[in-house]
C-alpha cells in the first residue's frame, strides 16, 4: 500500500529534496566562478541549458531535480540561455534546448541534446565515477 501512495504523490518514483539541489546561475560572475571551480575538480558537473519559453525544458525539469537528489555526488547547474548567453557560448553548438553538457575538469565529456530523461540518467550514471 505504501508504494501505491508514494507513486501517487510522486509519479516519477524519485524522492523530492526539500532544498534545491540544482544550482541556478543568475550572473556572469556566478558562471565564471562555477566553471573555474569545475576545472579543479574530478566531480561530474551537469550543465542544464534551458529557457523560460522552452516546453521540453518544462517537461524534463522535474526529472533533473530528481536526478540531482539521487546523484548527490554530481553537481547540477541550470543556466537560462536568455539570461546568460555567455555561458551558452562556452560549449559550442547549444542550439537545441534543453541541452545537457557533462563536464569534468572543465572539459566536456558527454552531451544530451533534447528532453531525453533516460539518456540523461544513463550518461550521468556512467560518467559520475
Amino acid at each position: 500500500m505504501g508504494a501505491n501512495v508514494s507513486s501517487l504523490e510522486n509519479p516519477h518514483g524519485f524522492i523530492h529534496a526539500k532544498t534545491p539541489l540544482v544550482m541556478e546561475l543568475q550572473s556572469k560572475h556566478q558562471w565564471r566562478s562555477q566553471y573555474e571551480a569545475s576545472k579543479q575538480s574530478d566531480r561530474l558537473v551537469v550543465i542544464y541549458y534551458t529557457a523560460a519559453w522552452c516546453g521540453p525544458c518544462k517537461f524534463i525539469d522535474p526529472y533533473v531535480k530528481d536526478f540531482a537528489a539521487m546523484y548527490t555526488d554530481v553537481q547540477f547547474i541550470k543556466i537560462d540561455v536568455d539570461w546568460l548567453p555567455e555561458a551558452a557560448k562556452a560549449f559550442d553548438l547549444i542550439d537545441v534546448l534543453p541541452t545537457f553538457v557533462l563536464v569534468k575538469r572543465g572539459k566536456e565529456i558527454d552531451r544530451v541534446v533534447g528532453a531525453k530523461k533516460d539518456e540523461l540518467q544513463m550518461k550521468t550514471e556512467k560518467r559520475r565515477n
